[in-house]
């Protein structure tokens, strides 16, 4: 049984059908397919039942899956064990977000892209938190401050915010003096997420209201420019709009604490090479421009 149809499988498995294993993997639906049906034919078994809705595992498919993902993550460790040093292949689906990924992360990829011509990477930008392991991603790169979960983080840098604000609004609403006063004024937010400042040494948190709200940091900076409220966000979102005069930063005495930049993968595995590898290009990065 080839180890590709079984890698198949396993995306197949985890993505829920065809169609979505075929676009994680940039193949066509009737390759997928007959991969699958070679899995199928060797086993001697129905691995998957095809509904209106996509494909469910059937109970021999769910039992081969956990004892094919195993064969496959330790075949990918395998191959990284036994490449030249620096020799990286295969694929990496990373997950990264959309706000300024593509201005801060992107460069690395297409670095790591070059440097390594047998390497395929699959970068999905979207400020939507993805589930690594239901959505079939390697890792994925996050920002801000990580929420207590099973996965394996490693910090690579860290992200300064500015709570920010246009001269307009300031003009006609006042600026904030201390954190308590953020109530009083209109908050863009991305949902109902609370926003932290310091004094001193001190953690202040905040339950800001607003009526304009957006799943994108770059859409609220937007909103901010043209005087909707106050905005926190980080400061590759907001330098542009200030170095113009478009946004000022505000209640600067209670400045935001510093969060981090992660590489987050699954837990109960090993960082592979490839993995390993985006880590330390990303800390490499930040050294240089810190």
């Amino acid at each position: 049984m080839d180890i590709e149809d079984i890698e198949t499988f396993v995306e197949v498995a985890n993505s829920g059908g065809v169609s979505s294993a075929a676009r994680r993997l940039g193949l066509s639906k009737s390759i997928v397919s007959r991969r699958l049906l070679r899995v199928e034919i060797g086993l001697g078994a129905k691995l998957l039942a095809r509904t209106t809705r996509g494909a469910v595992l059937t109970e021999a498919g769910t039992t081969f899956r956990d004892h094919a993902a195993r064969v496959v993550a330790e075949i990918n460790e395998a191959r990284d064990a036994i490449s030249p040093a620096g020799d990286l292949r295969g694929r990496l689906r990373i997950a990264a977000p959309l706000s300024f990924g593509p201005r801060l992360f992107a460069p690395v990829l297409a670095d790591m892209a070059a440097a390594h011509p047998l390497l395929n990477i699959h970068t999905s930008y979207s400020d939507r938190v993805v589930n690594l392991v239901g959505e079939g991603y390697d890792c994925a790169i996050r920002i801000g401050y990580l929420r207590d979960s099973s996965l394996i983080a490693k910090r690579v840098g860290p992200i300064f915010a500015k709570l920010v604000a246009s001269p307009e609004y300031v003009k006609a609403n006042g600026a904030p003096e201390t954190p308590g006063d953020i109530i009083d004024h209109q908050a863009l937010m991305q949902g109902t997420e609370s926003w932290q400042f310091m004094d001193g040494t001190r953690t202040i948190t905040v339950h800001p209201q607003g009526r304009h709200k957006a799943d994108n940091a770059s859409a609220l900076a937007v909103a901010a420019v043209s005087g909707l409220g106050l905005a926190y966000l980080p400061d590759g979102v907001t330098d542009e709009y200030i170095a113009s005069g478009a946004l000022v930063p505000v209640m600067r005495r209670y400045p935001p604490p510093t969060a981090g930049i992660y590489v987050v993968r699954p837990s109960g595995q090993n960082a592979s090479a490839k993995i390993q590898a985006l880590t330390d290009r990303l800390i490499a990065c930040f050294i240089e421009h810190t």
